[in-house]
């Protein structure tokens, strides 16, 4: 049956087993989250020796992999079987291969639980096993989030952890690390470690232990530019060159690339009134003022003109380009010249 992540681990915690679960998708956090509870969970640690086999897609076909499914347990009632990067299973998507798990997926070990971790894509649902897999195992397709959902997602991460946190933390932590949920409970969990008998996040917080500077970070140049000042532009650029290790200058160039396209689509919307900014955007509404004062500022075509420069400075700062410097700092100093004038 299809499922959502959480279901699955409420599942889990509660001892509820399925024999097959397969794991798919772009979002891998929560592929990892689950088979990690179940390898860290299901078994004693005395059982694991003799009941727990952990394989390797690249290492296997579907082949070895069933036969170990096929064993009984030693002195336990279940045995796990996790296959990780099961994208790579030589022969999963062959016509062999398929038939020979579909057969199993019909006829499941019940002393067996068998997890695949099938990560950065989902199997063809116009094929047998994929359009078949929701019926015969519990399944679960996992997406990146988008952008707006993202800040959601931070402030219940940090309450299932008995935490609270303010709306200007949870802002900072989504604009700075977008969708990366690995890396977001990473940061999270450190700043939780260190807060001292305090139950909320905030912003100081976040500017201490993630490491994003209070004035010198790229939402405050996106701020620079939408107010075209120059002034504050070129004193943050300076520091990111000063700075370059802990300012890389792909994931600023990444984050310019999306601000100025969203203004693009922000420009020709229908609806220009916050809520059909935010719906169109598909951003938190606290961030719908930053369209709003940069449409005052921006005419089309230097929007367009914008993205032109950020996918040249893209470009350059991959080396693409061999008759420019390399150097990031004088890169991303000439392209917020050009975003300014």
């Amino acid at each position: 049956m299809s499922a959502t992540p959480e279901g699955v681990l409420a599942d889990l915690k509660q001892k509820k087993y399925a024999p097959i679960y397969f794991l798919q998708g772009d979002e891998t956090f929560y592929i990892d989250q689950i088979s990690d509870y179940i390898e860290d969970n299901v078994l004693t640690d005395a059982e694991k020796g003799f009941n727990q086999t952990i394989m390797y897609g690249r290492d296997v076909n579907v082949s070895t992999i069933l036969n170990n499914a096929r064993r009984f347990p030693m002195m336990s009632e279940k045995q796990v079987v996790i296959v990780k990067e099961a994208q790579n299973i030589s022969d999963l998507n062959r016509e062999e291969g398929s038939k020979m798990l579909m057969d199993y997926l019909n006829n499941p070990v019940p002393s067996t639980i068998l997890v695949f971790c099938h990560k950065n894509k989902a199997l063809d649902k116009r094929k047998a096993l994929g359009k078949n897999l929701d019926k015969l195992a519990v399944s679960v397709t996992t997406k990146k989030l988008y952008d707006n959902q993202v800040p959601t997602w931070i402030d219940g991460y940090i309450k299932s952890k008995g935490l609270t946190a303010s709306q200007k933390a949870v802002l900072m932590l989504s604009e700075a690390i977008g969708n990366n949920l690995e890396r977001l409970t990473n940061e999270i969990n450190k700043v939780a470690i260190n807060l001292d008998g305090s139950k909320e996040i905030d912003e100081h917080l976040i500017q201490k232990y993630v490491g994003i500077s209070k004035d010198y970070n790229v939402f405050e140049l996106q701020k620079a530019l939408i107010q075209k000042d120059v002034i504050k532009a070129n004193k943050i650029v300076n520091y990111f060159e000063a700075n370059a290790s802990k300012n890389p200058i792909i994931p600023i160039v990444a984050n310019l690339f999306s601000f100025y396209s969203k203004l693009l689509m922000a420009l020709h919307a229908k609806d220009k009134s916050p809520k059909g900014l935010a719906s169109v955007l598909k951003i938190n509404p606290y961030f719908v003022q930053d369209y709003t004062a940069a449409m005052s500022k921006y005419s089309l075509m230097q929007v367009v003109n914008n993205i032109h420069h950020i996918k040249v400075a893209d470009l350059k700062s991959k080396g693409v380009d061999h008759n420019s410097t390399n150097n990031s700092g004088q890169i991303l100093k000439e392209l917020v010249f050009k975003l300014l004038h």
